[in-house]
């Protein structure tokens, strides 16, 4: 592994430490590309409008309509967390917009597989609802949006995801990834797409005439007969929005880390969904001190179980709920699927990695891309599985297993992961183009994607990808590479100074703080048997470090990657390093 330290623009960090950022976070901003003062407001009158985002005005005129005339709307969600938390703000901010009927359904990952499918179209419309409207998912779903339009059900598409060369001929559609649409942030996640759709909603409703500009009654009275009511809030929604958006993994743009700061505010304030409360408390997390931390590692997980093993109705069903007994229940039943999930997965895991490294000879470099299946897998966790597989070796790789739908027991469901500089859907499109038929289903992001695929080609998938890998891969982008902040000031390690860097919003495409420098290790043992803690000297002074998943020995001297984090022993609060790497 080669450890890269980021440039750090002087002119840059400069002048937000003028601006009176905090030398670290000056320089930290500073190298993630951050300019200015201003790029750090969070403001929600800094978050890009919604008439930007094509689609906006149509939708919301759609929704006034029919919120207007009573017809019913059912939303239909995906079975990941960011499909959950779509769906929870979809309906309780229709809800608090005024409609009276808001229903949803959530397609089962093993019966139904990924999207608005014909045979959902059926259901939404055997269930008595007018409008239906798609979250985090519909922009593949052509023959679904044709079944729909074919019950007489209007459709309403909001997705996030990369369309394919046939757009569905939906009555509408809000992607900001679909062709024609300039809004800036293309990294958007469901969630954010469905709650910007909120917001072009309640301005549409304010300018019929149905709410007041204010949020609340100054004076003291009520409004008279017939009178316009105050306009809801809508920043009630946005602790799930920004659990969403962590969730799922998507670039934190400008946009996107106001999205995630505003919810994270609310949420370390009190003003969360008592849901999302049970399952701060469910993962032994303090919502008060919440960080995108918790919403990535700690709540997503137990949202994202619901939908791998079991019915993400339950996750749906603890986001939507306002009884607190009843979220306590939701939670604690999520906690236990997410053990049920970390069990298969830890099983699933060491196989997987074994049918990977069996790929290649002991002292070779992996191939350029890792295609594993094995008729045991459970479909519900390959995608984790899939992303450790390319954690350890560095490489693109797709874990198949068996579907376990009736009827379609020969085909193989796929879930990949990437590394960067490797787009990953595309790479798929290249696969569906030189190789017609292979893959019945497509689609995904960059560093993420899934597809379907019969059994019997399976072999010529994997050569394909291989083939495709080999052409876009190079030795710089194979060659593993850390990249972090470089050394750490000894003035900065300070307890005090982690809980800062902790409140701050950090994650994908906005990486959190990782210094690196040569230490001395003055001494290390195992702990649990799959961990190294170490008595390392920084600095000229001593610290402690935690190796998490690193049993081999290092040298008395090393250069190692290492995050901050301050624990408590005796009631003291020291700092200590969280080692991620070490060059080799």
């Amino acid at each position: 592994m080669k450890i890269v330290v980021r440039d750090i623009p002087p002119r840059a960090a400069w002048a937000l430490e003028q601006a009176g950022i905090h030398p670290l976070l000056a320089r930290l901003y500073a190298a993630r590309g951050v300019q200015g003062k201003e790029e750090l407001d969070d403001a929600l009158a800094h978050l890009l409008p919604p008439s930007g985002m094509k689609g906006t005005q149509e939708a919301a005129v759609l929704l006034a309509d029919a919120i207007a005339s009573g017809q019913r709307l059912c939303v239909v969600a995906d079975y990941d967390c960011d499909g959950a938390t779509a769906c929870a703000v979809a309906v309780r901010g229709l809800r608090l917009l005024g409609a009276q009927h808001v229903s949803y359904l959530v397609p089962d990952r093993v019966i139904d597989g990924y999207g608005l499918t014909a045979p959902i179209a059926q259901r939404v419309k055997d269930s008595g609802a007018d409008i239906l409207i798609t979250v985090d998912n519909g922009i593949a779903s052509v023959d679904g949006v044709a079944k729909a339009n074919e019950l007489g059900l209007k459709v309403l598409v909001t997705d996030h995801h990369l369309p394919g060369p046939e757009l569905p001929d939906a009555a509408v559609i809000v992607n900001p990834n679909q062709p024609g649409c300039g809004f800036e942030s293309k990294s958007i996640a469901g969630v954010g797409v469905m709650f910007y759709v909120l917001l072009a909603l309640r301005s549409e409703l304010r300018s019929r005439g149905v709410f007041t500009r204010r949020s609340d009654n100054a004076g003291g009275e009520a409004p008279g007969a017939g009178a316009p009511s105050f306009q809801p809030k809508l920043d009630a929604l946005l602790p799930l929005v920004a659990l969403g958006t962590v969730a799922d993994v998507v670039k934190l743009d400008a946009n996107n880390r106001r999205l995630v700061a505003q919810g994270l505010k609310r949420v370390r304030a009190g003003a969360l969904p008592c849901g999302l409360s049970s399952l701060f408390t469910a993962a032994a997390r303090q919502s008060r001190t919440a960080t995108t931390f918790d919403f990535g590692f700690a709540l997503g997980p137990r949202i994202n179980a619901a939908g791998r093993l079991a019915d993400m109705t339950l996750g749906i069903e603890c986001l939507l709920t306002d009884d607190p007994a009843r979220a306590d229940e939701l939670a604690r039943a999520l906690d236990g699927i997410n053990r049920e999930r970390r069990e298969i997965e830890g099983d699933m895991r060491a196989q997987a990695m074994l049918i990977a490294e069996s790929l290649f000879e002991e002292g070779d470099e992996p191939p350029p891309a890792i295609s594993v299946f094995d008729p045991d897998f459970h479909e519900g966790v390959v995608g984790i599985v899939a992303s450790r597989i390319k954690d350890k070796l560095h490489r693109p790789c797709f874990v198949f297993a068996a579907s376990q739908a009736p009827g379609k027991e020969h085909e193989l469901k796929g879930s990949g992961r990437s590394i960067p500089g490797f787009h990953l859907r595309d790479a798929l499109d290249l696969v569906a183009k030189r190789h017609p038929g292979v893959l019945l289903r497509f689609g995904g992001h960059a560093m993420a994607a899934g597809c379907t695929i019969a059994q019997e080609h399976l072999h010529v998938f994997e050569q394909a990808l291989i083939e495709v890998a080999e052409e876009g891969l190079d030795a710089a982008t194979l060659a593993r590479r850390l990249h972090t902040d470089g050394p750490l000031l000894p003035e900065y390690r300070r307890p005090e100074l982690v809980d800062t860097l902790h409140h701050e919003v950090w994650g994908q495409g906005f990486a959190p703080p990782l210094f690196s420098e040569e230490v001395e290790v003055l001494s290390q043992r195992l702990v649990g048997e799959k961990h190294l803690a170490l008595k390392l000297r920084h600095q000229g002074q001593p610290v402690d470090g935690i190796w998490f998943g690193r049993t081999e020995p290092l040298p008395p001297r090393v250069v190692l990657a290492f995050r901050l984090d301050a624990d408590e022993w005796q009631g003291v609060r020291r700092v200590r390093f969280l080692v991620e790497g070490a060059e080799t």
